[in-house]
């Protein structure tokens, strides 16, 4: 078992414990249902004792107030092991320290609940075998970031422990260059703009990100608009990431009130559906352009991955 505690502040009040630690630093952990814990999973944990607050038992719908201790008892996750797959990868750049994937659409970088095959790591585990970095565990040897399922493009993945913490020093500087182009609904007023908006779970529905709900952590995109698609109504625009929150671009934009063309998650889409007669499959956009100071020689390296071919045949 292991043993978690908070202390609550002001941040929390006002908010049922089930769902506060659904939103919570506390979905980080993983449980033994898989990645993350449901409000479902909490519940089980509050029914059976293993959830306290100021050592005592409480209801699911018990509202914290602040100055309150939470003590959570977490069961062991259970990790399966993870096998190496012979999936081709698209490869850009490689050497005894990183490599570069051009992953396409469809594939998922990392194993979690529901998808432990068929992913970024088991290709990577039988193209470098042994030879990966082990700071992020079995589950994510070697990845230093990441981008969505459905999102194409380009990540580096580190192949020893020290490539591994200079890589992700760069992220946490903000110094590595990251640079997507995505296709967007509406048409904008200006060339170029800023968002400025803290990201974090959504309140009402744990499997999404939102802008600016409580214990959102910063982040900031900067796009420019480089086409208008007049007969999509929908604007061609690059992306810049300052910080790399769990679906950036796609909460960003959606805040904003220009959310991304296929996006059936933040948008008004649904999976297949047609564009122009081009079938959809999530979200328009591509991690086009990644650059970074190599972490053995010194150097920066910049990479470009081209358009994938359903969002060329959508520009036109």
């Amino acid at each position: 078992m292991k043993e978690i505690k908070i202390i609550t502040d002001e941040s929390f009040e006002d908010i049922r414990i089930d769902k506060l630690l659904a939103i919570t630093p506390f979905s980080g952990e993983k449980s033994s249902e898989g990645e993350g814990m449901s409000r479902s999973f909490i519940k089980k944990l509050i029914d059976n004792g293993s959830i306290l607050v100021n050592g005592k038992a409480v209801k699911a719908s018990f509202i914290p107030k602040t100055g309150d201790e939470i003590v959570m008892n977490l069961p062991e996750a259970m990790v399966p092991d993870i096998e190496p797959e012979n999936i081709p990868l698209d490869i850009a750049y490689e050497d005894d320290d990183v490599i570069v994937i051009n992953k396409p659409k469809g594939m998922v970088v990392h194993p979690a609940a529901g998808n432990y095959s068929g992913t970024v790591v088991n290709a990577l585990m039988f193209h470098c075998r042994d030879n990966l970095s082990g700071i992020n565990g079995v589950l994510r040897p070697g990845i230093v970031h990441r981008i969505d399922k459905d999102t194409t493009g380009l990540i580096v993945v580190a192949k020893n422990d020290t490539a591994h913490r200079a890589l992700a020093e760069q992220l946490k500087e903000h110094s590595m260059t990251r640079r997507y182009q995505a296709i967007c609904m509406g048409s904008f007023k200006e060339s170029e703009g800023k968002i400025e908006a803290d990201i974090g779970r959504s309140i009402t529905d744990r499997k999404k990100m939102a802008a600016n709900v409580r214990n959102g952590k910063p982040a900031v995109t900067h796009y420019r608009v480089l086409k208008g698609l007049e007969t999509l109504k929908c604007s061609h625009i690059e992306c810049v990431l300052e910080t790399g929150r769990t679906h950036q671009i796609r909460v960003h934009m959606a805040y904003i009130g220009h959310p991304l063309l296929g996006d059936f998650v933040y948008g008004p889409f649904k999976d297949g559906q047609k564009v122009l007669g081009t079938e959809l499959h999530g979200q328009c956009l591509h991690a086009g352009v990644l650059g970074f100071i190599h972490p053995t020689t010194g150097k920066y390296m910049e990479f470009e991955a081209p358009l994938p071919d359903y969002f060329k045949a959508l520009l036109g």
